[in-house]
């Protein structure tokens, strides 16, 4: 069990469930793995806004974060996402169990405002792992940044 993930949760006296799930390929088939709406397996993606300098960005399953929103919000022209390498480097954790509570650097949290007031699902910092809490208690425990960031995600 992923101990610096509910640690964090622990320390900052956030409720939340530990749901474990198994392998899954998409956040669709982790959704149905876990019995919730695809909107509800809250992405974190670890974005490089320049040398050692990371944020995290909170993104309802459906969605996909909005770059100019992104920029504009943050007062940058340039972002990107980090290789595997990297991001791990900067929160302890491999890319598909990233999570702010219990990353190595406690980067600032921008979430997309949609997930406001639902119960959603973040990483656990390992596979096959997630922990359920109200999304309410989770962007008030990271002192989270929200706004509305997203897009809805394109169609295949």
């Amino acid at each position: 069990m992923p101990g610096s993930a509910t640690d964090a949760l622990d320390s900052a006296a956030v409720a939340y469930q530990v749901l474990r799930h198994g392998p899954v390929g998409s956040v669709a088939e982790g959704a149905a793995a876990l019995g919730v709406a695809v909107a509800d397996v809250v992405k974190t993606i670890v974005i490089r806004r320049g040398e050692n300098d990371h944020v995290f960005v909170l993104v309802p399953g459906d969605r996909v974060i909005s770059w100019p929103k992104l920029r504009a919000l943050l007062g940058v022209n340039r972002l990107s996402l980090p290789d595997a390498g990297t991001a791990k480097d900067a929160t302890g954790y491999e890319r598909g169990t990233i999570t702010p509570f219990g990353s190595t650097t406690a980067w600032p949290v921008v979430a997309d405002e949609r997930i406001r007031g639902r119960k959603i699902t973040l990483g656990a910092g390992e596979r096959g792992v997630a922990i359920a809490l109200a999304a309410d208690d989770a962007l008030t425990a990271l002192d989270a940044t929200v706004a509305d960031v997203t897009e809805p995600e394109p169609s295949r």
